[in-house]
């Protein structure tokens, strides 16, 4: 009694302690915006609305790659600089590998940090330094990840409840994802679901012109794009495009980097940057001007082509032949050359350290980054609400979940069909029970490796923009999840429980239902220990299921990709597979091990089964050495002495230390940028990176 008291205080200890994290407080508050703002537009950046104009500066950007004597071994940007204007579209243009990812990452502070990578340079913003912050930025990636049950409309919307003021009516929000469904071209699509490769949803371009409707919601003033119309066909590139020069006139700053735009889509340009092997070439306004440019040098555009390819030809190197190769990378160096003695930007120019001459005020500009975050318990019903839809509208898992339920009940049942009670039946009944515990782990957890991970990004991102806090994300999935994640092993059970005649056995001459057997028709005597033998059965197959998918969860908490995780997930569930009792004697396991079988839930489950079963069960006795009751075959194998209640405690404490290392590896493994300093602090600063919080 003293040791079941004691596991339960422990198994108490550690859900209030899971709740404790998960329940914490969410995102501190940023200061609030002053109160003549307070009843503003949501899409009002500032004063007199629209968004607050912003100036982007940028010299002597250097980004190197070093190996592990501290040496360069190849420089991914040297010496960049250029500028970006409110109101107009800049294009990173240049070849596979010169850079552009690199400089849009640096410049939207997402360059994830490595030792290896070191980053130097000055940024300034409205003629302040980056580090003194103030301005809202929007990151659209090439990979558009959303949450593929949701709608259009659905996914916008919570975007707007998550990011915009709580004061606003339900009214005012509706009308502010109206437009901007309508502003992006998306209205015909409002009510269709996003999709994923399982399910057809909506196009690729809408997708795109999705995710920048996800990142309007905070009405930035500077929007980056990387490679927009990757994977599109050339229709939906020039509407992206079309899109983001709608986005440039009305008043914000966007900077995109692209590869080799069409004729049409170049024309769309204000200003461009070309870059080739991390160095610039020229940079000023789009259209005309480089080609005027360039003729002044000698390279003259061909009538009626695509300046566009035009200018990638000219700063490409050629790989065709050694010659080639050497005379294209001559060119590309004297046009480093030509454009550096023209340009011949410095750390002194009075533009990049002068903040005085600034035009902007800091109030307009602290007013931007005024963020309104849901309290906790708002943020949770908001999540728990998506992720309710996404679960039970998944038609295609939750189909092929319960097919393989069911099939694997009848393959089980079919093998262990009306099992007797001879004694063969005991090393019968127990493979059914080790295979049970086996197969509703494997499926838990194959499903969410598989998912999770994914899903992962999603929230990283979100919670990067200071969304919604952790626990409330972990709390609400883990409870939206339960209905669905216990259906199928109920399924399971409900099937195989009675084909293969698991104690309770059934009379052959009984003519009612299953049903009525178990719920109505037993001895008085009898019911507490044969009436809820099946319940027992099927509690203990859906909390292993449940422990199994938290521990689905921290496997894809670690695992850098959806691969890794499928990889890392069955082998170390292998482990406890082999510790799971029925292998190895728990008695007969090293001393070196003897820790895994307490932390595999494949051992608790199949113990909880195995005293489920045999308790008070009589076998057909041939030799006085035969095993007669079911607590003998319970004491033979190691597997007695404790009671089903026990088993499940156990389960519920390894549950919970899943669900918690989940919560710590998510908060500590959120994403990590290299942090820009200035030249002569790199050596000094060369580890110094800093996290989004």
């Amino acid at each position: 009694m003293e040791v079941r008291g004691l596991g339960q205080l422990l198994a108490a200890l550690a859900a209030a302690l899971f709740v404790r994290a998960v329940a914490g407080p969410g995102p501190a508050l940023l200061p609030p915006a002053d109160d003549e703002d307070s009843d503003a537009d949501p899409e009002a950046g500032g004063e007199g609305g629209g968004v607050p104009p912003v100036t982007i500066r940028w010299a002597r950007i250097t980004c190197a790659l070093k190996n592990k004597r501290g040496d360069v071994a190849r420089f991914l940007l040297s010496n960049a600089s250029g500028e970006a204007k409110s109101g107009r579209l800049l294009a990173l243009m240049g070849p596979s590998g010169s850079g552009k990812t690199t400089l849009l990452n640096v410049l939207a502070g997402q360059l994830t940090a490595s030792p290896s990578l070191h980053l130097s340079g000055f940024l300034y913003i409205n003629g302040r330094p980056i580090s003194e912050g103030g301005y809202k930025i929007a990151y659209v990636r090439q990979e558009d990840l959303f949450f593929s049950q949701l709608t259009v409309r659905e996914t916008l919307s919570l975007a707007a409840e998550l990011q915009l003021r709580h004061t606003l009516t339900p009214e005012r929000k509706e009308s502010y994802v109206n437009d901007l469904l309508f502003r992006l071209g998306l209205v015909n699509c409002a009510d269709s679901i996003v999709g994923d490769a399982k399910v057809r949803g909506i196009s690729g371009g809408e997708k795109k012109r999705l995710s920048l409707a996800c990142e309007l919601i905070a009405s930035p003033s500077i929007i980056f794009a990387d490679e927009p119309t990757t994977g599109l066909d050339a229709f939906q590139a020039e509407k992206v495009m079309e899109t983001l020069r709608q986005l440039a006139e009305d008043g914000h700053t966007v900077i995109c980097s692209i590869h080799q735009p069409r004729g049409s889509v170049y024309g769309k340009f204000d200003d461009i940057v070309l870059l080739s092997e991390g160095e610039v070439i020229y940079m000023g306004p789009a259209k005309e001007e480089p080609l005027l440019y360039f003729a002044s040098l000698g390279y003259h555009c061909p009538d009626h082509v695509n300046p566009a390819e035009f200018l990638a030809d000219l700063i490409s190197v050629d790989y065709s032949s050694a010659e080639s190769v050497q005379s294209s990378r001559k060119r590309i160096e004297n046009l480093i050359e030509e454009f550096s003695n023209k340009v011949a930007i410095t750390e002194s120019n009075s533009s990049l350290t002068n903040p005085e001459g600034s035009e902007f005020s800091p109030k307009l500009i602290q007013k931007s980054t005024t963020k309104h975050r849901r309290g906790w318990w708002r943020q949770f019903r908001l999540l728990f609400k998506r992720a309710w839809m996404q679960a039970f509208r998944d038609g295609p898992t939750n189909k092929v979940r319960a097919r393989m339920s069911v099939a694997s009940a009848i393959i089980f049942g079919s093998v262990f069909w009306r099992m007797g009670k001879t004694q063969t039946s005991i090393q019968d009944r127990m493979g059914l029970l080790q295979v049970t515990a086996i197969n509703t782990a494997m499926a838990a957890l194959t499903k969410t490796v598989g998912v999770f991970p994914k899903e992962r990004a999603i929230v990283d991102r979100e919670r990067a923009k200071g969304s919604y806090a952790l626990g409330p994300y972990l709390s609400s999935k883990l409870l939206a999840e339960i209905p669905i994640g216990a259906a199928f092993p109920l399924i399971f059970g409900s099937i195989l429980y009675p084909m293969s005649k698991l104690h309770p056995t059934f009379s052959r001459n009984s003519r009612i239902s299953i049903v009525r057997y178990y719920f109505v028709y037993a001895p008085s005597n009898n019911i507490p220990c044969y009436t809820f033998r099946f319940a027992k059965f099927c509690g203990i197959v859906t909390v292993e299921s449940f422990a199994a998918s938290a521990m689905g969860l921290t496997v894809g908490a670690m695992a850098p990709t959806t691969e890794a995780a499928m990889a890392l997930g069955p082998s170390l569930m292998t482990v406890f597979i082999v510790f799971g009792g029925y292998y190895v004697n728990p008695d007969n396991t090293p001393v070196i091990f003897r820790w895994i079988p307490k932390v595999s839930l494949i051992r608790w489950a199949f113990q909880g089964l195995c005293i489920n079963e045999f308790k008070g069960l009589q076998f057909e006795q041939q030799h006085s050495y035969d095993i007669q009751t079911g607590e003998q075959a319970l004491e033979r194998f190691s597997l007695g002495g404790i009671r089903i209640a026990d088993t499940l405690v156990a389960q519920g404490r390894i549950l919970m230390f899943w669900y918690w290392l989940t919560y710590l590896l998510l908060k500590k493994n959120r994403p990590k940028y290299q942090q820009l300093l200035p030249p002569s602090e790199e050596d000094q600063n060369k580890q110094q990176v800093k996290e989004v919080k």
